[in-house]
């Protein structure tokens, strides 16, 4: 289901613009000092300022604003001609002060098509479901070195970690056949050791069925959320603490390292952990993007399970992300795994599902 275009405020940036304001709070570009305010645009608009500013790029991103949240903020949207050369008729939103991060509901990535040409982007709902699905193929295409088109999504590649899987793979969103994925996993995946592909929505189960058939694994994941909630009295008390990204390290591969580590240049992590001293007894990563985080890693050493670290962990987390800004809390589990179950009695709710393919 598609918004109308009439009810979408997007501002376009590259993703380090992202990046800054995130760790700011606010959307402040030079134009908030220069003209008063910080340019938006419709859906049916965003291309005519893409186009002229930003002519042949493909790291673009489209930040979805909550109209609302700026309302509450008391920021002023008023609708104003644009700039000389643009459809007399056309006004555009401009919002009359810094947007703040956590009015932002979903980051999309925004390219040129073939032929360098700038056109009218799709803005799914911004219900959970929905922003929950876009957030983690948008980090990963944010954060790679290169995407390349492929049937029915795209292709990522990010040179800093060839080891990771998640960071080198195919997303495929739409209408495709699996010899098609395999085929064009090899095309755009070659020099790797490894295939890896994510499928999102149900049209594709029987896509990621018969990759079966070509040798490929598939695993089914739950998409579930959260509302992000304050409870800093109850997460202070559990023993949680904010830590540095290092402090994980030990605990887990060179891959997973290098991600986070990359991951680290386009959104804001916080590592949290229940630590004995210097030992780590669980920790988790948050991951904070406007007003959606992502929950992941969430992990308890095996000596110290059945001691509540990992609950604290989740109450924390709902608990650092409110405090972040965030009214959303979205992660993954196995379908068919005991930590869906889990989560499901720590306040979390299936909103979709998703598969993810791989081939040694």
């Amino acid at each position: 289901m598609l918004i109308s275009v009439e009810d979408v405020l997007l501002h376009l940036c590259t993703p380090a613009d992202w990046r800054t304001a995130l760790t700011s709070g606010s959307v402040a570009p030079p134009s908030l000092r220069e003209v008063g305010f910080v340019h938006l645009s419709t859906a049916e608009q965003v291309a005519l300022p893409a186009q002229r500013l930003f002519a042949g790029r493909r790291d673009m991103v489209l930040l979805v604003v909550d109209r609302a949240a700026l309302d509450r903020a008391g920021i002023e949207v008023r609708w104003e001609p644009g700039v000389p050369g643009d459809p007399e008729s056309m006004r555009f939103p401009h919002a009359y002060g810094a947007v703040p991060a956590s009015a932002v509901l979903a980051v999309l990535p925004y390219r040129p098509d073939g032929d360098d040409r700038f056109g009218a982007p799709s803005v799914p709902e911004p219900d959970a479901g929905n922003r929950a699905a876009l957030w983690e193929p948008s980090l990963l295409r944010r954060v790679a070195t290169a995407e390349m088109p492929v049937a029915g999504g795209v292709a990522v590649r990010t040179d800093a970690v060839p080891a990771s899987r998640m960071h080198n793979q195919l997303i495929i969103e739409g209408p495709v056949d699996a010899a098609t994925v395999v085929a064009e996993a090899d095309r755009t995946l070659e020099g790797l050791p490894y295939r890896s592909a994510v499928l999102y929505g149900p049209a594709l189960a029987g896509t990621a069925g018969d990759l079966r058939g070509f040798g490929w694994r598939v695993d089914e994941l739950c998409l579930m959320t959260a509302p992000a909630t304050r409870a800093a009295e109850q997460a202070g008390a559990s023993g949680v603490e904010d830590v540095a990204l290092d402090a994980l390290g030990p605990q887990r591969g060179a891959p997973w390292r290098g991600g986070v580590e990359a991951e680290d240049a386009v959104t804001r992590l916080l590592p949290l952990a229940v630590r004995d001293g210097a030992q780590v007894l669980a920790s988790c990563l948050l991951k904070i993007d406007g007003a959606t985080a992502w929950l992941d890693s969430l992990e308890t050493d095996p000596r110290h399970r059945g001691r509540g670290h990992g609950r604290a962990l989740l109450d924390a987390a709902r608990d650092r992300a409110a405090a972040a800004g965030c009214d959303l809390v979205a992660l993954s589990a196995m379908a068919g795994d005991r930590p869906r179950e889990w989560f499901a009695r720590g306040g979390f709710t299936e909103v979709g599902r998703f598969r993810v393919a791989a081939r040694a």
